[in-house]
């Protein structure tokens, strides 16, 4: 037995054992009786604890596991050809229908939103669990098609760019074209692709909202490649080539991928599309034999609630089945230096015999530097509150004045003022009163455009305080931080170089990784020099 086997069978078999490892929770979530009027729901806070008054759409793709678990005839897997996982899965399905909006949209966080993002996950997940069933449905091929068609229409025009939704919504077109055999949703998966592939960046990355955001650039990767997969369309090739070459210089030392420096803040990592894909690249075998290791070592991160996991189960088990097993076993950061500045993506990457490090040169130096396979260094940016308690921070998506050489990265930049957003009793009452009497007769993305600008999109208000950090590149031993308070009569209480904080709403965005274990750097120690002069500095070592 060759050197390179032994791996590549335990590598895949880690696949295996992650994605079944999560069944007992996912046949949790399930309403299992089958008298029940919500017989096949995944919603448990909706059908058990009743303290959600409609059942979010998302939870539905929690079919497509079952199916690929029933399917599976594969060592440990005790779900293969249990006759009571194909009974959940179909009921999952006829769930999605019964609970689905006239026009075929569901709802995800507020009743009549009709959101594209959980109609595509839902959608993609029931027409793929119905061909792995060899299922024969006239209600539930209706369904489809009426959703396609949601889909195709409001789905895809969206507000905001979000790259994964438009990719998945593509997907989800060309299911349905398979399971129902109309030639529409086959063209218009065709005709938006060619959008998509529009939007693609000259450095590899597609948009998510105000820039580029790795983690989320996986799931835009994982559903391209299925996409091909599928189709064999080989205009997506090249493209999809780019996209992990680009998303490769992200994956961390520790296994780790991602993070706060991203337009979303995200540290996913679904690997499917990168096995489907390492034939035609090697990057994607080598980034996702690093992502392998982190799941033997924990450093990869767990987003596990009830609401997402989902998408990376049945991810792995996918992955587990289009293994691709001619590949180097080596990892990407063998005896590499080099310096990779994105420009348009505002982001730096940069490895040698000093460590790795990556930033975000848009929210202001923003990143994380490794030393030896270890986060020495994660830093999220400025947080800190007022005397009278006005919160600010730095982690902004805003111009920035930035020198960068080979050996040395300056960013100067300003904080802006923050607010929490959360419901009160009354808030949340007069929302859902909103939603129940007006939203549900306004265009879909009416509610979502004015919910991206309240809780992700939002303007902020200048803050006195700036900043100018310094990094030698060449070392990465350290880093600068000088500090300059602009208005004489502000007076700070706190003043925090955040780990792991992120202050845009995303659903994905703070799962848990190793870097949360990192400690806030409290800069008290500066706050007299900083009043009294106006200017204060404060460097960190690392170890």
């Amino acid at each position: 037995m060759s050197s390179l086997v032994t791996p590549s069978l335990e590598f895949r078999e880690r696949y295996l054992q992650e994605g079944l490892s999560y069944f007992p929770k996912l046949l949790e979530l399930v309403d299992k009786n089958r008298l029940s009027e919500t017989y096949g729901c995944f919603d448990r806070a909706f059908w058990h604890y009743r303290t959600s008054d409609f059942p979010s759409g998302m939870y539905q793709e929690a079919v497509l596991p079952l199916a690929l678990a029933f399917g599976l005839e594969a060592p440990h897997n005790p779900y293969f050809h249990e006759e009571r996982i194909k009974e959940l899965a179909v009921a999952g399905i006829d769930f999605a229908r019964k609970s689905a909006h006239a026009d075929g949209a569901c709802d995800d966080y507020f009743p009549f939103e009709r959101a594209s993002g959980a109609t595509a996950f839902s959608l993609y997940a029931c027409t793929e669990a119905y061909q792995l069933l060899h299922l024969n449905h006239p209600d539930f091929l209706a369904f489809f098609k009426k959703t396609g068609h949601y889909l195709a229409g409001y789905g895809y025009e969206e507000s905001g760019i979000l790259s994964n939704h438009k990719a998945l919504i593509i997907l989800s077109l060309f299911n349905v074209f398979l399971v129902t055999g109309d030639p529409f949703f086959k063209k218009q998966a065709q005709e938006k692709l060619e959008h998509l592939l529009s939007l693609q960046d000259s450095e590899g990355w597609f948009p998510e909202y105000e820039g580029a955001d790795p983690g989320y650039l996986t799931f835009t990767i994982d559903f391209l490649a299925k996409y091909f997969r599928k189709s064999k369309d080989e205009k997506v090739i090249q493209p999809l080539v780019r996209a992990i070459e680009f998303a490769s210089s992200f994956m961390h030392p520790d296994g780790s991928f991602g993070g706060e420096y991203g337009s979303r803040n995200t540290f996913h990592f679904v690997p499917h599309g990168f096995e489907v894909m390492a034939a035609f690249t090697p990057k994607a075998a080598l980034t996702v034999n690093q992502f392998l290791d982190s799941m033997k070592t924990g450093k990869r991160s767990y987003i596990d609630d009830d609401r997402i996991f989902i998408h990376y189960v049945y991810n792995y088990l996918q992955a587990y089945e289009d293994f691709y097993s001619n590949r180097q076993v080596g990892a990407l950061f063998k005896d590499q230096t080099y310096q990779k500045h994105f420009p348009h993506a505002s982001l730096l990457v940069q490895n040698s015999k000093a460590g790795y490090a990556v930033f975000s040169l848009a929210k202001g130096g923003v990143g994380k530097i490794f030393k030896e396979k270890r986060l020495a260094l994660s830093d999220c940016g400025l947080v800190g509150k007022t005397e009278q308690g006005v919160k600010f921070i730095s982690q902004v998506i805003a111009p920035r004045e930035v020198k960068l050489t080979e050996n040395e990265l300056v960013v100067e930049g300003d904080c802006y003022e923050h607010r929490d957003i959360l419901f009160t009793p009354f808030l949340f009452v007069a929302f859902r009163l909103f939603m129940i009497l007006v939203a549900r007769f306004l265009p879909a993305n009416a509610v979502r455009s004015l919910l991206q600008k309240k809780a992700i999109l939002k303007r902020k208000k200048s803050f006195p305080l700036k900043y100018k950090k310094c990094i030698p590149l060449d070392t990465l031993d350290y880093v600068d931080y000088t500090f300059y308070l602009k208005d004489p009569g502000v007076r700070l209480k706190e003043l925090w170089i955040g780990s792991d904080p992120t202050f845009i709403y995303i659903a994905t965005s703070q799962p848990y990784q190793p870097g949360n274990l990192k400690s806030w750097m409290d800069l008290s120690s500066i706050l007299p020099t900083l009043h009294e002069k106006g200017t204060a500095a404060y460097r960190y070592t690392l170890s």
